[in-house]
């Protein structure tokens, strides 16, 4: 696995659970508020190697609850199964995020997993604002994937000025009856750039309240 990041331990990336977080390098989105723009290049050297991440996360075990993979877009790397399993074989639990970009990937995958997030850029119709040339039929099928499944998981949107209440409506539509939303914070990476008004945070919380039963700002 082409690992670029690895966090020893979070208590805020996987609910409800201490975790610890690999990112992945490699992303087939290129989102234009990207706070990981590092890890977006495929061709980036591992700056971490995977069998000692394991051992760590051995040594770790009884404290630890489990990992969260993270990217970049995780589902690009062809030795991800290998990698659950691993980590599921020291009794931890593995949160998924991800993009959504990799249906058949992400339906092989979830018997495996124990939480997923996944992140919903816009409306459909409005994609392209924020990552150039998605595949919005794939998007449709990991939403209606997740929907279906018994495993936990989120829907979550970084709240960037490019998106409209309109937009909203029609987010909260695409996931309507989700287990969870979670509308997130836009952090501006540089000082010139447009800011999302405060007081509409809330405004959006109360759409999606209409289609989702659990929504939080986080």
């Amino acid at each position: 696995m082409n690992i670029g990041g690895f966090l020893k331990q979070s208590f805020v990336d996987f609910p409800s659970n201490i975790c610890a977080v690999i990112f992945t390098n490699g992303c087939n989105f290129d989102c234009w508020y990207c706070h990981n723009r590092g890890l977006i290049p495929f061709s980036n050297k591992p700056k971490y190697d995977f069998e000692e991440i394991f051992e760590f996360l051995k040594s770790r075990r009884g404290f630890l609850d489990g990992v969260v993979i993270s990217g970049g877009e995780p589902t690009l790397q062809k030795d991800l199964e290998e990698v659950i399993d691993r980590i599921k074989s020291l009794n931890l639990k593995v949160k998924l995020d991800t993009n959504g970009s990799s249906p058949k990937i992400l339906e092989n995958l979830l018997p495996k997993l124990d939480y997923v997030a996944m992140d919903i850029k816009n409306s459909l119709e409005n994609y392209g604002k924020i990552t150039p040339n998605p595949n919005i039929e794939n998007i449709k099928k990991s939403v209606e994937i997740l929907k279906a499944s018994k495993v936990d998981y989120e829907f979550r949107t970084t709240y960037s000025p490019d998106i409209t209440f309109e937009d909203f409506e029609k987010i909260g539509q695409l996931i309507e009856g989700a287990k969870a939303f979670y509308l997130q914070t836009y952090n501006p990476q540089k000082p010139d750039l447009p800011r999302t008004p405060v007081e509409n945070y809330e405004k959006v919380a109360n759409i999606l309240k209409k289609y989702v039963n659990f929504v939080k700002i986080r």
